[in-house]
């Protein structure tokens, strides 16, 4: 498995496996959308995995100068369960700790009890807190 920054001929597969692994996504996020927006602000927290040159995974940080943030964790379904979503959050923490970043916030579905699962097992916790937004 090679971990990478992302690469703009990456696009295409990208998009497709964040429609595969995020199928229940709201209509306005639009994959080429959002990768255009990260590649414009901190883009060295961008990854892909790949295994034998096939996209495999993705995970996609930042870092405010508070707090990080990671979005799009992503593993193929067919290499689930082999590393890939581990090698992916490795890569996140590492390239925070390098920014000084002292705490990397996550949030996941609470019916996503498969997500909950693999961060736990990454040593994340369940904090108490209430998820607001407002779209802009």
């Amino acid at each position: 498995m090679e971990i990478t920054t992302y690469k703009e001929s990456d696009e295409k597969e990208v998009a497709e496996l964040w429609r595969i692994a995020f199928s229940d996504a709201p209509a306005w996020n639009k994959p080429e959308e959002d990768i255009r927006r990260k590649l414009a602000i901190q883009r060295e927290l961008f990854f892909v995995a790949r295994v034998d040159g096939s996209l495999a995974g993705t995970a996609m940080a930042g870092y405010d100068g508070h707090r990080g943030w990671v979005y799009y964790v992503a593993t193929h379904p067919e290499y689930r369960r082999q590393g890939v979503g581990q090698a992916l959050m490795e890569a996140v923490e590492e390239g925070l700790r390098e920014l000084g970043c002292p705490k990397l916030n996550l949030q996941v579905r609470s019916n996503n009890y498969e997500a909950v699962t693999f961060y736990r097992r990454l040593g994340y916790d369940i904090e108490d807190r209430v998820s607001m937004s407002k779209r802009l």
